[in-house]
C-alpha cells in the first residue's frame, strides 16, 4: 500500500480538536519527575521530541493529590507549582503544532505506606493481592489496602476535578481518566475487586457510579468534548478482573456514549503493561466497544505498522496509540508514514532513570535503525 493510501495518514477529529494522522503517543509511565513529583527538564524534552503537527500525545499519569501516588518519580499535578511546570511541556508540544492530553490517575492499591504519610492505599474493597511499587527504597511490595469509607469518595472525586482545573491552566489540550490497569477507577468498575454494597457496588451500574461521576468532574472543567477515557476490557495489569468483563464494559461504554466525549481508549488483552502476551490475537476489545460507542476509538496494546491500518481501515477505531515503539523512536509518526526502520527500544530504562535511553534516541538515521514493525 502506498504512503498516500495510509489511512493512518489522512485527517480526523477528537472532540475539538482537528488531528493530520492518527498515530498517538501513549501514556507511559516513566518515573523521571523531579522531587517534589513537578515535571523535569528532560520530561520536558521527551515530550517536545515526540511532538508532530497535527499529532495528539497522552502524557503519563499524574496524580491529582499526594496520597494518590503509586511510584515515586511519577509526576504530580495537585499544586500550583506543578502547573508551571507542566506548563513548559505545553509550550513545547504547541510549538511543534501538536496536541496534548494530560491523563489523570488515583493509583489507589497499587501504591505504598511510603508513599502516602503511612496511611495505607485505598480500594474500593479489600481483596488481596501482591505486586511492587516504586518508592525511595527502590521496588518494593505494595502495602496491605484499605475499604474507602463511602463519604470519602466525595473528596476524591473533587481531588480529581482540581486535577482538571489545574491541567486547563497548565495549557492542556484536554485531559484523560485513567479507568484502566487497576487503578482506582478500574477497581471500583470490576467486580473482581469491588466487593461494596453500597451506592458504589453490586450491579454494573453502581459499580460505574464512581467512574461517571469523575467523567461529569472532568466535564465540569472541559467540556465533555475536551474529555477521553481509558479502559483495558479484560486486562490483568494490576491483578484486575470481572466475572462478565463484556457486560461491564459493553454498560460502560453504553454510558459514556450519551457524553460526546472527545474518545474512549482502550487497550486490547494482549498486552499487560509492557508485556504483549499473545501477539498473534487479533485486537477484539477495540471491535466489541466498537459496537456500542459512536465516538471517537484509540486503539492500544501490541500495534505495528500493519496491525494499526487494518483497525483503522475497518473502522473499529480511529487512531491507535503507541507506546514502546514511541520510548525509542521520537519521530514515530514519520517513520510509519515511511516505512522506515525502528529503532530498538530499551526496557531497563522504561521506569526511572536519567536522559540515556530516554531523549538521546535520534530521528531517522540510515545506518543507526535496526527493527521493522
Amino acid at each position: 500500500m502506498t504512503t498516500k493510501n495510509l489511512k493512518l495518514f489522512s485527517s480526523t477529529k477528537v472532540g475539538r480538536l482537528q488531528l493530520s494522522h492518527r498515530v498517538v503517543l501513549a501514556p507511559m509511565t516513566r518515573l523521571r519527575s523531579d522531587s517534589d513529583d513537578s515535571p523535569s527538564a528532560m520530561m520536558i524534552e521527551y515530550y517536545r521530541q515526540r511532538a508532530s503537527q497535527g499529532g495528539l500525545l497522552i502524557t503519563e499519569s499524574a496524580h491529582p493529590s499526594y496520597d494518590s501516588r503509586g511510584y515515586l518519580g511519577a509526576p504530580g499535578i495537585y499544586t500550583d507549582e506543578h502547573i508551571e511546570a507542566w506548563k513548559k511541556i505545553t509550550d513545547a508540544v504547541h510549538a511543534k503544532g501538536a496536541h496534548i492530553f494530560m491523563q489523570i490517575a488515583h493509583d489507589g492499591r497499587q501504591s505504598h505506606v511510603d508513599l502516602s504519610w503511612g496511611n495505607p492505599p485505598v480500594a474500593p474493597s479489600v481483596v488481596p493481592y501482591e505486586t511492587t511499587v516504586f518508592t525511595q527504597n527502590g521496588w518494593v511490595p505494595n502495602s496491605p489496602h484499605r475499604a474507602l469509607e463511602t463519604n470519602e469518595i466525595p473528596a476524591i472525586v473533587e481531588s480529581l476535578r482540581h486535577a482538571a482545573e489545574r491541567a486547563k491552566a497548565a495549557g492542556f489540550d484536554g485531559v484523560e481518566l485513567h479507568n484502566a490497569n487497576g487503578y482506582l477507577a478500574d477497581t471500583f468498575l470490576q467486580d473482581g475487586t469491588n466487593k461494596r454494597t453500597d451506592a458504589y457496588g453490586g450491579t454494573i451500574e453502581k459499580r460505574a457510579r464512581f467512574s461517571l461521576e469523575l467523567v461529569d468532574a472532568f466535564a465540569s472543567v472541559w467540556g465533555a468534548d475536551r474529555v477521553g477515557v481509558r479502559v483495558s476490557p479484560s486486562g490483568r495489569w494490576g491483578a484486575i478482573s470481572d466475572s462478565n468483563p463484556e457486560a461491564t464494559f459493553g454498560h460502560f461504554a453504553a454510558r459514556l456514549n450519551g457524553y460526546g466525549l472527545a474518545y474512549l481508549h482502550v487497550i486490547e488483552p494482549r498486552v499487560m503493561g509492557t508485556e504483549t502476551l499473545d501477539a498473534g490475537q487479533a485486537p477484539v476489545a477495540s471491535s466489541f466497544l466498537r459496537k456500542l460507542f459512536d465516538g471517537p476509538i484509540i486503539a492500544a496494546g501490541g500495534f505495528d505498522r500493519a496491525g494499526a491500518e487494518q483497525i483503522v481501515q475497518r473502522g473499529d477505531a480511529d487512531l491507535v496509540a503507541f507506546g514502546r515503539w514511541f520510548s525509542s523512536n521520537p519521530d514515530l509518526p514519520e517513520r510509519l508514514r515511511r516505512n522506515l526502520p525502528l529503532t530498538p527500544y530499551q526496557r531497563d530504562a522504561f521506569w526511572g532513570g536519567d536522559e540515556r535511553a530516554y531523549t538521546d534516541f535520534p530521528a531517522h538515521d540510515e545506518t543507526g535503525s535496526h527493527a521493522t514493525i
